[in-house]
């Protein structure tokens, strides 16, 4: 976790009660650490526990409050949405919802089988949807609530392998625009933050080498490696109060490649 003293500290997410799905590694471990340093109330699911609770214990031994870590496989729509409702009743009324659990890995199209292409969408997009769903009600009625998916810069740019996963990536986009109009009138905002390509610990291991490198060097406008901290930086201030009148619009972390 980035822990320079330069970045912001917002006083509207103390105390508020975050649920992020996939929080156990990558940019999602680096979101529960960061709301976690603003003072906030932590849920998370994932089904690598191991890994989450490591998380969960440094995360206390920094002296942030402690998250919650259920153990989850969000493509079982039932048992996500009841394990949000004991995250709720544990923690409080979820404020904050952070969709960010996905799974990107390489598919060529002539191997797609309709069995995976419904996996990739459950994983992808469908638990984005019925955890909004389920968050709702209670962010209606208090008149509050900030909602935020995680899309990809990969349904915009030229990627190859990926269809499955684009295509859920691009439904996300959708789903954030009609629920935006929905819920914006009870004072629940709806947002998309599009990342570009970071340097979590699955993509260096997996995807990058000198040549995928070079390339993403030059795609980008600034040309430095992204940080999953650069996407959570962006996340926690759609999450604040501070972006009270942005909502239904896609927030690009990419380093400038979608526009290069």
């Amino acid at each position: 976790m980035t822990s320079e003293s330069r970045y912001a500290t917002y006083p509207s997410l103390r105390d508020a009660v975050v649920l992020i799905s996939g929080g156990a590694s990558g940019i999602g471990a680096e979101l529960v650490s960061q709301f976690a340093a603003q003072g906030s109330r932590v849920g998370f699911v994932d089904v690598a526990v191991e890994a989450a609770e490591e998380l969960v214990a440094a995360v206390a031994e920094r002296g942030h409050p402690r998250p919650l870590f259920r153990e989850c496989d969000i493509r079982d729509l039932d048992a996500y949405r009841r394990v949000i409702g004991e995250i709720a009743a544990e923690l409080g009324d979820i404020q904050v919802l952070v969709n960010n659990a996905g799974n990107d890995t390489r598919h060529r199209v002539e191997d797609i089988t309709p069995s995976y292409w419904d996996e990739r969408m459950r994983v992808n997009l469908d638990h984005q949807f019925f955890a909004a769903q389920t968050v709702a009600p209670a962010m209606r009625k208090a008149g509050r609530g900030s909602i935020i998916n995680m899309g990809s810069i990969s349904a915009h740019v030229d990627l190859l392998d990926l269809t499955a996963y684009m295509t859920a990536k691009a439904g996300v986009e959708g789903l954030t625009r009609s629920l935006s109009r929905e819920f914006g009138p009870d004072g629940v905002r709806v947002n998309c933050v599009l990342p570009g390509w970071i340097m979590t610990q699955r993509q260096l291991e997996n995807w990058m080498n000198p040549e995928a490198d070079a390339h993403r060097a030059a795609a980008q406008a600034v040309p430095q490696r992204l940080e999953p901290a650069d996407v959570a930086r962006l996340v926690l201030w759609l999450a604040a109060d501070d972006s009270r009148s942005c909502t239904g619009q896609h927030w690009v972390v990419d380093g400038g490649w979608m526009h290069s």
